[in-house]
């Protein structure tokens, strides 16, 4: 029934025949859809993480292979240039990302998955583990005698004096046998039969010898922490003196709720395969989490509370649940009116777990005296920060950062001054991504100003200097700065304007001796290349450029950055804005709007675009006659607090309001038809879309929506909680949200685009309104399935099929000037 049910869908994926593409006006070669959707082997790589060798004098990158997923390590000189592929034996003589002791005499490093170690006074290394594990988080302890280490969430320290590694503890989750008490038929049988004692004294005797063996014998492994079999580990976190041990554990028995699944239909065995995904929001709810401390010194634990952060047992959410609750108990939904009770203490997490949840972390001191914990509640409205108190066991609030539609999920990054003292930490307090420093007993100072977003801080080794991302000239343009840690003025490092893209897991990367910084950095039309610059900011030349011959002679149109004013507030939106070079303004052109994905994402940057093909094909439609608006609409990134949340329970509503205010920019200052404008996008850009058909019919030609959500309530936990609150709580948010609602309102064409085993927005949200639309006898909407295809497509076919059919919808609804035709 299934399968018959996908070869209806399939049947109606045929557009009408497209116009034929007029000739660009332009000498360069046209552009064609076979090119710019190919595998983009053609442009050529992205550098990737980047990262300095232990002794500072070479840089390390990667490079993916043309036709291949593997990635090849390269080895550059930052004097010279001079790049070399390591092949097997020499990637095995290579460095990993180096971290130091406090003396700056030892380096350590993950390579292949072991630990490495390195003297730098003799450049000695030394292999620590071979294990089939992948080890990770290597670090020194604060007296510089141990290198620790963990596999998994098992933390081990390896001296290196001796060459010995053992375990810093044994975790038990199941209860102490040793703990175990007889109840009154037990003390019954004790009383009774001398056998019985004799055999409990015996071993109790072997126990208390035991204990005084592994007390006098630092030598011994330590005794086990037995912590009960009704929690799990999350994670683990040792302290650098080797002190204490702290654990972030979750209720073993936490249902995680059904899950849907995504059928595979296209498969080696020929079978249909069903997979499971992740949650739908408001199913279940996150497990919550907790913290215990372990004393290894002294083999105690500690439960650390949460009862006593400021506001944990308030209910942010009290308006709404009691009116939902009052909705339930009137339609005599007594159980579920029950179930929304809220907790007398808010459930919190420390860090994160997979897709059901965002947490905080753990940062200790360099001295391992300190230890800062970043907790969010699962609510979604506060953040805190906490030091620990280790004489009383208990959290000491340093920071609570509340907001009344949610806490973002980026400018969370939390550490510690090496005076171990002083604890800096990103917040929006203020609105905007700042960048504080806190002494554990004074009040926290602002280091940056507003205006503009802060992110990445990296400390100098000599604790002297903060290392920051910051868009400060402009929103779009993105460089390094630096701030001294004591305060100052923040001053520009680089001069590129396009530091950080979507390829680049790090903005810069810091020398061991603090005097340069690795920058990946990248334009609108050139992928992620790196460079080298003095700290000062002297000295900037480039190390790479890996862009092919082909594509350095195509021709591209250099975006406009643009404000468009808006008609619903005293505020612009930034925007991206393609033109031809010929562009003649006596006559009506047709435009398309391109909706950029993720909601809270930035795309007018002067860096490489996450969205590199749909830039290509934005000069594909210029050739064609187009111009091309790209808008950072809001609850985009790099705009401040204030324009992340304006959709906090509205999704689509102030977004669409920017989208049309494009569209009346274009109409009244660049000569566009308003009755010939298309409008694109994938994921949030295919939900925006859908948005845009279908609560402004007749604003837009036509719209193609790729894998978008059409029904929130489908969607996941994590996202979709923070802006619209669970669907149980906040019904309305949803059903006003949600494009599903206005499928009747369906008048303009409408493509929808989705990979069939697309396990973020499952391919049954556009399968769901398809079939709406069916119902409702609407006319001109088609459906396209990839069989092959997750959420982010990766097989040139399938991009080429994708676009040829937003090209053809586009050429045959918007393009033609039907008003100069009759």
């Amino acid at each position: 029934m299934r399968r018959l049910l996908l070869a209806g869908l399939i049947a109606f994926c045929v557009l009408p025949a497209a116009a034929v593409a007029a000739p660009p006006a332009s000498s360069a070669a046209p552009l064609d859809l076979e090119t710019i959707m190919a595998n983009p082997d053609w442009i050529g790589q992205s550098v990737e993480d980047p990262y300095w060798s232990v002794d500072g004098r070479s840089l390390y990158y990667s490079l993916k292979r043309d036709g291949s997923p593997v990635r090849d390590l390269y080895r550059v000189d930052p004097a010279s240039g001079n790049s070399v592929k390591l092949d097997p034996a020499a990637m095995a003589q290579a460095d990993g990302p180096p971290v130091f002791d406090h003396a700056h005499q030892h380096a350590a490093f993950i390579l292949h998955g072991d630990v490495f170690e390195v003297d730098l006074a003799s450049g000695r290394r030394r292999q620590v583990t071979i294990t089939p594990q992948h080890e990770s988080s290597p670090q020194f302890s604060a007296d510089g005698r141990a290198l620790q280490y963990r596999d998994g969430n098992d933390w081990y320290s390896y001296d290196l004096a001796s060459g010995v590694a053992a375990p810093v503890a044994e975790l038990k989750f199941a209860d102490d046998p040793q703990a175990k008490q007889p109840d009154d038929l037990g003390e019954l049988q004790l009383q009774l039969f001398k056998t019985l004692r004799e055999v409990k004294a015996d071993k109790q005797a072997m126990l208390d010898q035991r204990k005084a063996l592994e007390a006098a014998d630092p030598g011994r492994a330590p005794p086990p922490f037995w912590l009960g079999d009704k929690i799990r580990l999350v994670d683990s976190e040792l302290s650098p003196n080797g002190r204490w041990l702290l654990l972030v554990t979750a209720p073993k028995g936490h249902q995680k709720g059904k899950a849907p699944q995504v059928n595979h239909y296209v498969t080696d065995s020929g079978y249909t395969e069903p997979e499971d995904a992740r949650n739908y929001v408001g199913r279940n709810d996150p497990a919550p989490q907790s913290l215990w401390l372990l004393d290894l010194a002294h083999h105690q634990k500690y439960a650390l509370k949460t009862d006593g952060l400021p506001g944990i047992k308030d209910d942010p959410l009290a308006a709404l649940r009691k009116q939902a609750v009052a909705a339930l108990e009137k339609d005599g939904k007594t159980d579920e009116a029950a179930a929304l009770k809220a907790p007398d203490v808010r459930l919190v997490r420390i860090v994160a777990g997979g897709d059901d949840g965002g947490g905080g972390g753990v940062a200790w001191s360099n001295d391992g005296s300190q230890l800062a914990i970043q907790l969010r509640a699962i609510d979604n409205k506060d953040r805190w920060i906490a030091s620990v108190d280790f004489a009383d066991h208990k959290l000491v609030t340093q920071n609570r950062l509340t907001d009344a539609a949610w806490i973002n999920w980026s400018f969370n990054e939390f550490g510690w001054l090496p005076d171990n003292r002083t604890l800096w930490f990103e917040s929006e307090a203020s609105g905007w991504a700042q960048l504080y420093v806190k002494p554990l007993d004074g009040k926290a100072r602002a280091l940056t100003g507003t205006g503009y977003e802060v992110s990445s801080p990296v400390v100098s080794p000599d604790g002297k200097w903060f290392y920051v991302l910051a868009n400060k000239q402009a929103p779009y343009a993105y460089d390094a700065y630096r701030l001294p840690t004591t305060g100052g003025d923040l001053q520009r490092i680089t001069r590129y304007e396009g530091l950080g893209c979507a390829e680049c897991s790090v903005p810069f990367v810091l020398s061991p001796d603090g005097s340069r910084l690795a920058v990946p950095h990248s334009t609108a039309y050139v992928p992620p290349q790196l460079a080298v610059v003095n700290v000062d900011g002297s000295g900037a030349h480039e190390l790479t450029d890996t862009r092919s011959a082909k594509y350095k002679a195509m021709h591209w149109v250099e975006p406009q950055f643009v404000k468009v004013p808006s008609s619903h507030g005293h505020f612009d939106i930034w925007a991206k804005y393609y033109q031809p070079a010929d562009y003649d303004t006596a006559q009506k052109h047709p435009a398309v709007l391109f909706v950029h994905g993720a909601g809270y994402l930035q795309d007018v940057t002067k860096s490489w675009s996450y969205y590199f093909r749909e830039q290509m094909f934005q000069n594909l439609l210029l050739q064609q006659g187009y111009v091309v608006l790209d808008m950072d609409y809001r609850a985009s990134a790099g705009y401040g607090r204030d324009w992340r949340v304006a959709i906090y329970r509205q999704m689509g509503h102030p977004e669409l309001e920017d989208l049309l205010d494009g569209k009346a920019w274009l109409v009244k200052d660049h000569a566009v038809d308003p009755k010939r404008v298309g409008i694109y996008g994938g994921s949030y850009g295919g939900f925006m879309t859908e948005m845009a058909l279908l609560r402004a019919p007749g604003e837009f030609a036509a719209g193609a929506a790729l894998r978008g959500p059409s029904d929130w309530t489908s969607y996941n936990h994590e996202y979709t909680s923070n802006i619209l609150n669970d669907p149980q709580l906040d019904p309305e948010a949803y059903r006003i949200s949600s494009p599903i609602e206005y499928a009747d309102k369906l008048q303009d064409p409408l493509l929808i685009e989705h990979g069939l085993i697309d396990n973020n927005v499952m391919a049954s949200d556009s399968i769901r309104l398809y079939q709406r639309l069916i119902e409702l006898h609407k006319n001109n909407f088609w459906i396209s399935l990839y069989p092959l295809e997750r959420h982010g497509f990766e097989h040139a076919d399938s991009w080429y099929d994708e676009y040829r059919r937003i090209d053809e919808l586009f050429n045959t609804y918007v393009k033609p000037d039907k008003a100069a035709s009759q």
